[in-house]
């Protein structure tokens, strides 16, 4: 996407699921332990990168940065109206999509034309807000199908999910 300033920011997504990193790993603990929780495992879901190419103080300039998309499953209890969640993020669906697209970029499609699913990072089952700015994430259906089964063994305390993982499992 261009920039005000003539310059361009490119954003790639690297998926995962992977097991969390050490230092994701305690930031889940502590954050779990914070609202009164226990935490079962960790997931971390993707890394955004950011990259800028433009000029800065008239010179050619470049830098980016990463963002880790995390879910920390504590021990949260159900909710029992995750039909009526369901119902309000289906409702807030094309105008999240366009939200996204102003920052990032138009929303990803399959060869075909239909939308990648919507991945709630903090799940609806487990009290996720349908819409929040911070909680939709855009996944390729065979990566938001792996996610999904993944989130029931987080929350089971499964041994993936509550072992230590890489500081960064891919390579770009």
């Amino acid at each position: 996407m261009p920039t005000p300033d003539g310059g361009q920011v490119t954003t790639s997504i690297y998926y995962g699921p992977w097991s969390c990193s050490a230092a994701w790993w305690n930031r889940c603990e502590a954050r779990c332990a914070g609202e009164g929780h226990t935490l079962k495992g960790c997931i971390w879901l993707a890394d955004i990168k950011g990259d800028w190419r433009g000029r800065f103080l008239a010179l050619p300039a470049e830098a980016g940065g990463r963002l880790a998309i995390t879910h920390c499953c504590c021990d949260y209890a159900a909710v029992p109206n995750v039909p009526a969640l369901r119902r309000i993020w289906d409702s807030a669906r094309r105008g999240y999509r366009n939200a996204w697209a102003q920052e990032f970029g138009a929303w990803p499609r399959v060869p075909g034309g239909d939308n990648w699913p919507g991945h709630h990072i903090h799940d609806l089952l487990h009290g996720g807000h349908p819409t929040a700015r911070n909680n939709v994430l855009p996944m390729p259906p065979e990566v938001h199908d792996v996610a999904n089964k993944a989130y029931p063994q987080c929350y089971a305390g499964d041994a993936r999910w509550r072992t230590i993982g890489l500081d960064s499992p891919y390579a770009d």
